[in-house]
């Protein structure tokens, strides 16, 4: 098996991009999103998060993208500038192979390198084992549990929450300027 390369997406990895997080939304309670969005709408949700200057990150083998990571802005309003959240999906042919622990690291350090404080994890489906245990390998800690907050596939569905803190939390005041955000 080769190492995959782990590197920025493209407009080229739309459909990609797409097919990936189309399996998660038919398949699994990862995202609570009903409909797989086209090529073209993964597309401007990419170029909205890069807008912000955040990473999302593909992994590559073989010339195929087998999952993707990122970090958006956790909400629109000024005071969360120092926060992200992350979102991490892989195909189904990836999973277990440690493609998620890369990528995510990945992103992580990218968060790191813009003076970030915290990054948030809002995984679906409180079974979800694997990215609540990837989380934790990571230094995620719990954050709290959304109970039965979501409806899909046929059953209610919990929110889990993990949380990270990135160049000392809150241990004191930002250094950096953060995200432009605009909301209100």
């Amino acid at each position: 098996m080769t190492q995959p390369l782990i590197r920025p997406a493209t407009a080229a990895d739309a459909e990609a991009l797409a097919a990936i997080y189309g399996h998660n939304v038919l398949h699994g309670f990862g995202t609570f999103e009903e409909v797989p969005p086209s090529a073209a709408v993964m597309d401007q949700r990419r170029l909205a998060v890069v807008a912000h200057g955040l990473p999302w990150l593909v992994a590559e083998e073989a010339g195929r993208v087998l999952g993707y990571a990122y970090a958006a802005p956790f909400r629109p309003r000024a005071a969360y500038r120092y926060t992200v959240e992350d979102s991490i999906y892989l195909a189904p042919e990836a999973v277990g192979r440690g493609l998620g622990r890369a990528l995510l690291s990945a992103v992580l350090a990218a968060c790191e390198a813009m003076g970030l404080r915290q990054v948030v994890a809002v995984i679906g489906d409180s079974r979800n084992a694997a990215s609540v245990g990837l989380h934790r390998a990571l230094g995620f800690e719990p954050a709290g549990v959304g109970r039965n907050v979501g409806f899909k596939h046929g059953r209610w569905v919990d929110v889990v929450w993990m949380q990270k803190a990135l160049n000392g939390g809150d241990a004191t005041a930002p250094d950096a300027t953060g995200l432009t955000l605009t909301g209100h």
